[in-house]
């Protein structure tokens, strides 16, 4: 494997923000093994939905293969439960059990990476970053999509996807580093076709939502990273996700060489 090393006049810390995005999440993985080849440690790192199922991962330790290898062979009803319609469809009860089988620690601030966990506070209208606490639940509050899944209640408080006021985390880490990497796995494009169901009709309700708050966070960032590559993978599907991994590798190499931030020591 070819190592890239991070251009001298680089300096400081790093923090990366990790955008939302379902399954397409899994192009973060790919972006952090990349980041890695080149030098790029972050002091401190953040996610929202998606995003911060991976910050959390990266921050404990995980390889890349044992991030993928965590979701090897399961799918959507490996996930989430049905439950009776009320507050949403789906329960995050098998998601809760998974992150807490993967990730070897139980609280936010055990993690040897600094990590801020960003969801959407339904009793206040507010932004709430986790930054203490068990980990598995605030994930599980990150990534409930409303209606989709039912809100996560954590000490008396209902949570749902940070994504509905801030799908890229930069603005909440901006002051903790001096380089902020922004990562945007929710590519916006004008797709033609529309199944409407419930599924379809949450997703994309979602995604316009997510998208109308991305400019000011995407200004905050040093350098963003975009996964146009990515836009067409359905969001909750998760059998593409190698595919999703190996893209989000391509497409950080390819914004790490046009913003000239590593030289190679091999060939490409």
């Amino acid at each position: 494997m070819t190592h890239h090393i991070l251009n001298s006049n680089l300096t400081g810390t790093f923090g990366i923000a990790l955008s939302g995005g379902g399954a397409r999440g899994f192009a973060h993985v790919g972006a952090l093994k990349a980041l890695d080849e080149c030098g790029i440690k972050p002091s401190v790192v953040a996610g929202v939905s998606a995003g911060s199922v991976i910050a959390s991962m990266y921050a404990a330790g995980l390889s890349v293969d044992d991030m993928m290898r965590a979701f090897a062979d399961k799918s959507f009803n490996d996930l989430a439960e049905l439950s009776v319609p009320k507050d949403g469809f789906f329960r995050m009860n098998r998601f809760i059990r998974l992150m807490r089988k993967a990730i070897p620690y139980t609280n936010i601030e055990d993690l040897p990476i600094p990590t801020l966990i960003c969801a959407t506070d339904l009793n206040h209208c507010s932004l709430k970053v986790f930054d203490s606490g068990a980990i598995a639940e605030r994930i599980a509050a990150s990534c409930s999509i409303p209606i989709v899944f039912s809100p996560m209640k954590i000490d008396g408080t209902y949570y749902v996807d940070g994504g509905v006021l801030h799908n890229l985390p930069s603005a909440v880490i901006r002051d903790r580093c001096d380089t902020l990497i922004g990562i945007n796995v929710s590519p916006f494009v004008h797709e033609e076709k529309f199944k409407p169901s419930i599924l379809e009709v949450a997703q994309r309700s979602y995604k316009m939502i997510s998208r109308s708050n991305m400019d000011a966070d995407k200004a905050l960032c040093d350098i963003v990273i975009e996964m146009d590559s990515i836009a067409h993978h359905k969001v909750f599907s998760i059998k593409a996700m190698w595919e999703i991994a190996d893209k989000g590798y391509n497409e950080t190499i390819k914004i790490l060489k046009q913003n000239n931030l590593y030289r190679n020591n091999g060939n490409d």
